[in-house]
């Protein structure tokens, strides 16, 4: 659930980022699909950590 969380919170961030950069369309999906990545790394360390600390 964190994961899918943090997921959808980087490619909203991402996206708004672009957007305020003025980018177009591609850079918007760009920007949002690499920080939906790095939102759902995080979140994977985040549930193993709290996973191994329960």
């Amino acid at each position: 659930m964190i994961i899918i969380a943090c997921t959808l919170l980087g490619a909203l961030w991402g996206g708004l980022m672009a957007r305020r950069r003025k980018g177009n369309r591609l850079d918007i999906a760009q920007y949002a699909g690499s920080f939906a990545i790095i939102g759902a790394i995080v979140g994977l360390f985040a549930t193993v950590i709290l996973d191994r600390m329960i």
